[in-house]
């Protein structure tokens, strides 16, 4: 398979953090490649003999307020989320999966930035590092994994450790 076109597309509605929406969409851009262009990820994800040159998704910058609401209105959920992903693509059966000119859109991830803040306070790590760990969570939600066991969660969260350290290594 040819190298995809990663087309990622991002909104901040929340006004008190104005994160650098091209830098996270290089960092989502870099963490995508990496989860494709490792076998034991790749091999395992929605992607896999599917034929496409191209992936998109979206990202939303909110609040807490906003990610009540959707977990309320869609989900049947009464929390604030720090992450709601939207996996489009993979939550569809196989059969039913829609690619329209060689084109997969995963879906959407949404981030509640004030929670972000706050975890990242509690976890004693920057805002960055947990906004990039919740990115790379989300980007593999959008894939078709998830945790309901502890080894898929332990799966999930090394995939995530990996791909930031590696992207860390990069750019450094």
């Amino acid at each position: 398979m040819n190298k995809p076109v990663i087309n990622i597309f991002s909104e901040n509605i929340y006004t008190d953090w104005q994160v650098d929406e091209a830098k996270l969409i290089d960092i989502a851009r870099q963490i995508l490649n990496y989860y494709i262009n490792t076998p034991e990820i790749y091999n395992k994800s929605c992607l896999y003999e599917q034929d496409y040159n191209t992936i998109s998704f979206d990202i939303l910058y909110c609040d807490g307020k906003k990610t009540h609401e959707i977990n309320k209105e869609y989900r049947n959920k009464d929390y604030i989320a720090d992450i709601i992903t939207f996996a489009i693509f993979a939550d569809e059966e196989p059969e039913f999966r829609f690619i329209f000119d060689e084109e997969i859109n995963l879906g959407e991830i949404i981030l509640g930035l004030d929670k972000i803040i706050e975890s990242a306070k509690e976890k004693g790590k920057t805002k960055e590092e947990e906004l990039c760990f919740l990115l790379s969570h989300g980007i593999m939600h959008l894939l078709g994994f998830d945790h309901q066991t502890e080894e898929d969660y332990n799966f999930m969260v090394s995939a995530q450790n990996n791909a930031l350290k590696r992207i860390e290594d990069k750019n450094v």
